[in-house]
């Protein structure tokens, strides 16, 4: 039994009901338009809802989170699975749903071995590169369908410069439809958040293609899409017939739980409820294992299908349910109105779907706030533009660590003085009038020193050494109370500094360290070096106990 269904309320039934035929109108055109992204036949995007939102349902934390295709994902799948598939569409849709299946495994995994702080590998700052590069990924794969030519090309450079050469055989009719369904969309989304005003505008787009006879000026619309509900089955692979299967899953599963759980602790703060990082790895695993089994692709949990759920009003995941029953009377009976539905207006869908991923100003916050920050977003941005949505996930991710090691490497180490008419000690690059202790230099290191940055550490130490005057040093007092973490390199470089200022006759003091620190500098040896450490020694006491001694 889920763990939601035994708290829930029997009032909550009438609100869930709304809100899964809400999420239902919205899921329609948006399931269509990422299918096209991913190669597949349109019905396939409505198969993940239908099987996603179920699998989640199941096994999720969130209630309110919404699982389906998602437009990065879908761009994803659909150009690892044609490269793989090699133009064949029934080895193209194969391919995808094994990913699914690839995806649900690595879930599996990653919960029996805690693997959730996975949601943490990716920085803020990346990902607001990745968003970007991959909105106009996606946006670029679209604008062909908007202006009703053929587009083309693998990477996103390629189709600028394809799509700028076939601008001369536009069609007029086609971009009219497509910029119109953008217009009522963006004034829709607007005037009425939160409703289906995508589901009106594929509706009134239906009805406008037949009345003004529109397919024979060259409009393309979606045609006949087969009625029924998905086939349940395995997929005709094994892992040997796709070597390169798993990158392409692992890259679904990083972005799928980096995304899904950041969008459902969002919600949960909003309502007030927990949401669990692990159980959200079986949520993920469960939805894909049933998209998957219903010859879908890979879902995920995404921000704008589950606001549209939260703001019709859902009380919990059986609004999943409820959206998947609309789903397959769907399937069963209305999938004949479908066979008019222009496909300009599914691409004027996903431009509108995806034009939040390109934020401006997110980027020029991050030039503003921390130019480190800013060029890790753009790294990932370029990474995506250049070599695609995979690639560019995985470079995402890199990045993140990099930036990590990079930190890592260049521990700031402040040099301290005593604040004018206080016994309380600061920075003194940043405070100058703070006053020197004579024969004292007090060190501060201000990050983790582990063994990518400990060397720095030492050079920046012994350089406030060599800046003293020659012969007048008898102390060095190290603070290690801004010292989160520290390796064995770490407590290695402090016993090296106690061994080089000692033969210069100088007392290393240390001080200020919290308890697993001190347990490790007394493992390696180093407290005994430095004539022990203890957990109420700070550098006030050191500097009192300094100047008795030398009184």
């Amino acid at each position: 039994m889920p763990a939601w269904l035994r708290g829930y309320s029997p009032s909550w039934v009438g609100a869930d009901l709304i809100a899964g035929v809400t999420l239902a109108a919205y899921a329609i055109p948006v399931a269509l338009a990422y299918a096209t992204l991913a190669g597949l036949p349109p019905q396939v995007g409505i198969y993940g809802y239908l099987l996603g939102g179920l699998g989640y349902a199941l096994f999720g934390s969130s209630r309110h989170l919404a699982v389906g295709p998602t437009s990065a994902i879908s761009l994803m799948v659909g150009a690892n699975a044609a490269h793989v598939a090699g133009g064949d569409p029934a080895m193209h849709a194969a391919v995808a749903s094994f990913a699914a299946f690839a995806a649900a495994g690595i879930c599996l995994v990653s919960w029996a071995a805690h693997l959730s702080a996975l949601v943490k590998l990716i920085s803020d700052s990346v990902l607001v590169g990745f968003r970007f590069g991959a909105g106009l990924t996606i946006a670029m794969t679209q604008l062909p369908s908007l202006f009703g030519v053929a587009g083309g090309g693998s990477h996103v450079l390629e189709r600028v410069w394809l799509l700028l050469g076939q601008l001369g055989g536009l069609n007029p009719v086609t971009l009219g439809l497509g910029l119109g369904a953008i217009l009522l969309l963006v004034a829709g989304g607007r005037l009425l958040p939160g409703r289906p005003v995508s589901l009106g505008v594929v509706a009134l787009s239906i009805a406008v293609v037949p009345l003004f006879g529109l397919a024979g000026h060259g409009v393309a619309v979606t045609g006949e899409i087969p009625a029924g509900l998905p086939q349940i089955g395995l997929p005709d692979l094994r892992i040997r017939d796709v070597p390169d299967l798993f990158p392409l899953a692992a890259g679904c599963v990083l972005l799928a739980y980096i995304e899904g759980v950041s969008a459902a602790r969002g919600f949960a703060a909003k309502h007030g409820y927990e949401v669990n990082p692990r159980q959200e790895l079986l949520g993920l695993g469960g939805a894909n294992l049933l998209a998957g089994l219903g010859h879908g692709y890979p879902v995920a949990g995404g921000l704008s299908q589950s606001a549209v759920n939260e703001k019709a009003g859902a009380k919990s995941p059986l609004s999943l349910i409820f959206a998947s029953a609309t789903l397959a009377l769907c399937l069963l009976f209305l999938t004949g109105a479908l066979a008019n539905l222009p496909k300009a207006v599914l691409a004027a869908v996903v431009l509108t779907a995806v034009a939040g991923l390109i934020d401006v100003p997110a980027m020029v916050r991050l030039w503003r706030i921390s130019r480190f920050d800013f060029l890790a977003a753009l790294c990932a941005l370029a990474g995506v533009l250049l070599f695609g949505i995979l690639q560019g996930v995985l470079l995402a991710a890199l990045a993140s660590v990099l930036m990590i090691l990079v930190q890592g490497s260049t521990p700031y180490v402040a040099v301290l003085g005593r604040i004018a008419g206080t016994q309380m000690f600061s920075d003194r690059q940043r405070h100058p009038e703070n006053e020197a202790i004579p024969g004292v230099v007090i060190v501060r290191p201000e990050a983790v020193v582990i063994y990518v940055g400990a060397e720095h550490a030492q050079a920046r130490i012994l350089a406030a050494v060599a800046a003293e005057p020659a012969g007048s040093l008898r102390h060095l007092v190290c603070d290690l109370s801004a010292t989160p973490y520290m390796d064995v390199a770490g407590a290695e470089m402090l016993g090296r500094l106690h061994d080089t200022l000692a033969a210069q006759g100088i007392r290393l003091w240390l001080v200020g360290a919290h308890a697993r620190l001190r347990d490790l500098l007394r493992n390696a040896g180093v407290a005994d070096k430095a004539g022990g450490i203890e957990r109420a020694t700070s550098v006030e006491s050191a500097i009192e106990a300094i100047e008795a001694q030398d009184a």
